[in-house]
């Protein structure tokens, strides 16, 4: 059996994936924006990722931009039956890496086509609507026109399921009602926990949830009773937080991202960490203490 099968599959779409996958964005250069200092070692990481079992691959056009997609061609094409790659589209970058919004019907549409171009398919498997109401995190408001647009172009055979990102419960309610979500992704970890709610929802009706920055992002998570539980269990830190993550709810899905083929091993070898109940309540208290500051 394959470690990573220890964590077990779910439902993305219309596949069963693993739940532990690769996210593509630390692939680009610094930002996020421009080429990486050593592509080589770029794709190796990807070549690693499927050659350890992993077959759910997160990216979007707009790393780079274009970049990230690229390289995911040039490891991979032609791709694993298998392999699961999924992307977002709303946004895209300004020349001085800023992220703006892209949201209407034509620049969506471009975006898919881009993505497809880039990727090298005839379809894409997965696109998640990234609201860009707020940068900085899920903010209120309709998303009715971008994602009735993206159910156009999934009508059309270019989009097989459709996915969002960014978004708030209700957001997630009224899309239902245009078309059928595959999951949701948004910012969650050990101890940004605003989703709580929304997770479990989301499980009973057997929707995916894809936490984006599980391991802090650009501020990497840090606390002392992490690390002293990782040393108590002969783990990481970080692999103790993904442990927590996967033992959260069965329709939570990993992408940790890493430039590093030694990191992502290291990553991956969460889904065989079994957390006790003791730590699992214990690391419970790290978001509490965290909110309290």
């Amino acid at each position: 059996m394959n470690a990573l099968d220890q964590a077990g599959t779910f439902r993305l779409g219309h596949r069963h994936v693993r739940r532990l996958g690769y996210g593509a964005m630390q692939l680009a250069g610094p930002g996020v924006f421009g080429p990486p200092k050593d592509r080589a070692a770029a794709v190796a990481v990807l070549r690693a990722a499927v050659e350890s079992g992993v077959n759910h691959i997160d990216t979007s056009d707009f790393y780079g931009p274009h970049v990230t997609n690229q390289i995911i061609r040039e490891a991979l094409h032609p791709y694993r039956d298998d392999l699961v790659i999924v992307t977002k589209v709303g946004a895209r970058r300004g020349a001085d890496a800023s992220w703006l919004p892209a949201q209407s019907a034509a620049e969506l549409s471009q975006a898919v086509h881009d993505n497809l171009r880039h990727l090298g398919l005839d379809v894409l498997e997965v696109v998640n609507l990234r609201s860009m109401l707020s940068v900085h995190g899920p903010a209120e408001g309709s998303l009715e026109a971008p994602l009735t647009a993206l159910a156009e172009l999934q009508q059309r055979g270019l989009i097989r399921h459709i996915g969002l990102s960014n978004v708030t419960a209700q957001q997630v309610e009224d899309g239902r009602r245009i078309c059928e979500i595959a999951c949701v992704q948004n910012h969650y970890n050990l101890v940004h926990r605003h989703d709580d709610a929304l997770i479990a929802s989301l499980a009973s009706q057997g929707i995916a949830y894809v936490p984006f920055f599980p391991l802090g992002g650009f501020t990497p998570l840090q606390s002392t009773l992490l690390s002293d539980m990782a040393a108590e269990l002969h783990a990481t830190p970080m692999q103790v937080a993904l442990a927590w993550l996967l033992q959260q709810s069965p329709n939570v899905m990993l992408i940790p991202g890493t430039s590093s083929v030694d990191h992502l091993r290291q990553n991956l070898a969460a889904a065989g960490l079994n957390l006790p109940p003791e730590a699992i309540a214990m690391l419970d208290t790290v978001a509490a203490t965290a909110s309290a500051h």
